[in-house]
């Protein structure tokens, strides 16, 4: 591919930032419509889990094989498919009839989802070859989270109070339809030398594995932990874990590269992305619970509350983005760990919700703590590897977000649903009674340890999988790829020279 003016690199990055806003805002919007959704559609709590997995569960099984049919097909063609049946699926949303047709349009919108964010990664790591200008454009990628998370709950509070639930589907048709035009104007195609075969039997296995262990944890409350139906969905999750593991070790072309894993940085952004998102999608879910159904806010309200956590993760990204860029990623995660601990144990410990002093600033100290953590996954996943593999690569670390937002939303929403039923299922708009709310606290208490803790490994592997040691295990990874391409540059020393 020919080298762009910068320009045209800017306007590219800004294409593809349209496209994680799509999706990004997507997300943060529902979650404040949630409590709508449910009184509207007579939604359980578990309904309202489903509601957000379906789409994250589907996304997070398909975007390995949409990160490696772009390498294949072209780029530029997957991600405009992408936009195409992600705005459909959009549409179909704001039409569902009852939750069973709102959580089957999500999963539309999760297939094209997944044709979005992973190739757009791949297409900014390939038009931004520089370490320097690409950790900086991964921030402003970043930031678009923060832009989203801002947005969000303030957009979709002002439409669900005015006009409905359904109208937070509506504000994706147009930003997706404009990336449409935009994407076939000015973004350039490209595509692997030697892109891989597929692979259905990984992909099949992915989706067991996913669908079996969500379900299980969703489900579980209600049904029971023993009962055949949850022990069989856990026994076919370990069991499809096991032969995916040993049949993609064996395959020529594998779904999932089991070589990227040979680089300790990469590996350590994987499980980083997946403590990190875990608590973010169980974050949002419960404190869009707590904010409605226990102090009683509307869907407005509730999401300005949000907003301090939102500005600071706004702030953030770019900011780690570039410090990333300057001193590698080490720096960026320590500073999350510490942040999204400590407001873990605020919630857990010190009761911090009992104030709004204490509220506010556990949502400023976790907003902190998430946008300094997006910059150093996406950069170490793509660092060091070879550019033909970048579609790949990108997309192992957006499964891996996906993932951990599924399963942040199915934990918390279980521990919830198990240790506060009546708190967790009172009504839109009306604060709950003093004992409800108790019961709410003190069944979220085990729920913010699991976050405290989600932060505590991010704090772990920031120093483990940084330094001189971890940048040998990359090159060495790198040289299992030997022919198939120029490495995207190095983190750290080398991106400060």
């Amino acid at each position: 591919m020919r080298e762009l003016s910068h320009r045209r690199r800017m306007l590219v990055l800004a294409i593809c930032c349209m496209s994680l806003l799509l999706v990004s805002l997507d997300n943060t919007v529902l979650n404040v419509a949630l409590p709508s959704i449910r009184s509207d559609l007579h939604a359980s709590v578990s309904g309202m889990q489903w509601t957000i997995d379906a789409y994250t569960l589907v996304l997070a099984a398909l975007l390995m094989l949409s990160g490696s049919t772009a390498d294949r097909v072209g780029r530029k063609r997957t991600f405009q498919t992408g936009l195409v049946i992600f705005t459909l699926g959009s549409g179909l949303c704001s039409l569902a009839p009852n939750l069973e047709t709102l959580v089957i349009f999500r999963m539309v919108q999760a297939i094209g989802g997944s044709m979005l964010n992973p190739v757009a990664m791949s297409i900014i790591t390939n038009v931004f070859t520089e370490p320097r200008e690409r950790a900086r454009a991964i921030g402003a990628w970043g930031g678009v989270v923060g832009i989203s998370m801002a947005a969000g709950p303030i957009v979709g509070g002002l439409l669900v109070e005015s006009v409905g639930w359904r109208s937070i589907f509506w504000i994706n048709l147009p930003v997706g339809i404009a990336a449409l035009i935009l994407t076939a104007r000015y973004v350039p195609e490209s595509r692997a030398p030697k892109p891989r075969r597929a692979d259905p039997i990984g992909q099949l296995l992915v989706i067991a594995v996913l669908g079996t262990l969500t379900y299980a944890i969703i489900e579980a409350p209600d049904r029971g932990w023993d009962s055949p139906l949850i022990v069989t969905c856990a026994v076919i999750a370990a069991a499809g874990l096991l032969a995916l593991v040993r049949y993609e070790g064996r395959r020529e072309e594998p779904l999932i590269d089991v070589r990227f894993f040979h680089s300790a940085p990469f590996s350590g952004a994987t499980v980083v992305a997946v403590c990190a998102f875990a608590a973010l999608g169980g974050y949002l879910f419960m404190n869009t619970l707590y904010l409605q159904d226990v102090r009683g806010l509307n869907a407005l309200h509730a999401g300005l509350w949000m907003l301090p956590m939102a500005f600071m993760c706004f702030v953030c990204a770019p900011l780690s983005g570039r410090l990333v860029g300057a001193r590698g990623p080490r720096p960026s995660m320590l500073v999350a760990g510490v942040a999204i601990t400590a407001s873990g144990v605020m919630f857990a410990v010190f009761n911090a919700q009992a104030s709004d002093a204490g509220l506010l600033i556990g949502y400023v100290l976790f907003g902190l703590g998430f946008g300094m953590v997006n910059a150093p996954i996406t950069n170490t996943a793509v660092s060091g590897m070879p550019r033909t593999q970048a579609g790949v690569a990108a997309a192992v670390a957006s499964t891996s977000r996906q993932v951990g937002q599924s399963l942040g939303v199915a934990v918390i929403g279980a521990v919830l649903a198990a240790g506060a039923a009546s708190a967790a299922t009172s009504g839109v708009g009306h604060a709950a009674s003093p004992a409800a709310a108790t019961a709410f606290v003190d069944a979220a208490r085990p729920a913010w340890w699991i976050i405290a803790a989600c932060g505590a490994v991010i704090l772990l592997l920031g120093l483990v999988t940084t330094g001189r040691w971890a940048e040998r295990t990359t090159r060495h990874a790198a040289a299992l790829f030997e022919g198939e391409g120029a490495p995207t540059g190095q983190t750290s020393a080398n991106a400060k020279a």
